[in-house]
């Protein structure tokens, strides 16, 4: 931890929200089970990956620890080596626990996964491996979200707010309402519209295919994962201005600063 006057604000700025709170995972961190048999400190090859769950998405660090490491012989840590080499390793889906529990009984195992260093958005298919090169004593950070299917074409995952570290844990709520009818003769109708013209169609006749609610807590800019552009964005009833990136399905928002305590947003995206 920080001594006393020696804090580092941007990085607890990364961890603690403008009103004091801090967004917990929900279990203590733990090691993935390639790390279980390894050592990541001394064996020159491998990284230490930690991993942890919020309400609806998962939390991966990764880090270069090689070089120094508890000695048994004198009971305390010692550097081994003053210059550990750049190590690349890899993540999973898998690699967080407890992911499916959290995910749609019908979860397929994809994934999208979040870079806090980079800020890229990558498809992470299920037993897919991603590629991490970490410099010694760096790390990375990777919000990991199973992705749900909505509609035809539209595939959704919760990330979070991008500039914490935890920002999956903002998200506190997620609910999926589906729009389209549930008669069964309008629903055979809109069947054919789709067989025959695609989703498309739907969208330019005015539908709404699908819409996700969410109530988040804290503020600046929040992401979501979409293989769809949304049609409106709008936070406690008041639409706001979004980004897609369609290259990665990236959708950036921003929530506004509040001086209430524990404020939780009601977002609410459209399709």
């Amino acid at each position: 931890s920080d001594k006393p006057g020696n804090h580092n604000f941007k990085l607890l700025k990364k961890l603690v929200l403008p009103d004091g709170s801090i967004l917990r995972a929900q279990l203590p961190g733990r090691p993935t089970k390639d790390c279980l048999f390894v050592d990541p400190s001394r064996d020159g090859k491998s990284l230490l990956k930690i991993w942890n769950i919020n309400k609806h998405n998962g939390i991966l660090g990764a880090f270069n620890c090689q070089g120094a490491g508890w000695c048994q012989i004198d009971k305390r840590n010692k550097i081994h080596d003053t210059s550990p080499k750049t190590i690349t390793g890899s993540i999973r889906a898998l690699d967080v626990d407890f992911l499916a529990e959290i995910a749609d009984v019908d979860w397929a195992g994809d994934c999208v996964a979040f870079s806090h260093k980079t800020g890229e958005l990558v498809l992470l298919p299920k037993s897919v491996a991603l590629p991490v090169t970490l410099k010694a004593l760096d790390f990375e950070i990777f919000t990991v979200a199973p992705i749900k299917n909505l509609a035809p074409g539209i595939s959704f995952a919760p990330i979070g707010l991008l500039d914490m570290y935890n920002g999956g844990g903002a998200i506190e709520h997620l609910e999926y309402v589906p729009s389209l009818p549930t008669h069964d003769e309008d629903a055979d109708l809109f069947g054919v519209i789709e067989e025959q013209w695609g989703s498309n169609c739907l969208n330019k006749i005015g539908t709404t295919l699908a819409v996700m609610k969410m109530k988040v807590r804290g503020c600046g800019q929040f992401g979501i994962y979409s293989s769809k552009e949304p049609k409106h964005c709008s936070v406690d009833a008041i639409k706001t201005d979004f980004t897609h990136d369609p290259a990665s399905g990236l959708v950036k928002l921003v929530l506004p600063a509040t001086e209430k305590e524990w404020h939780k947003w009601d977002v609410k995206i459209e399709f």
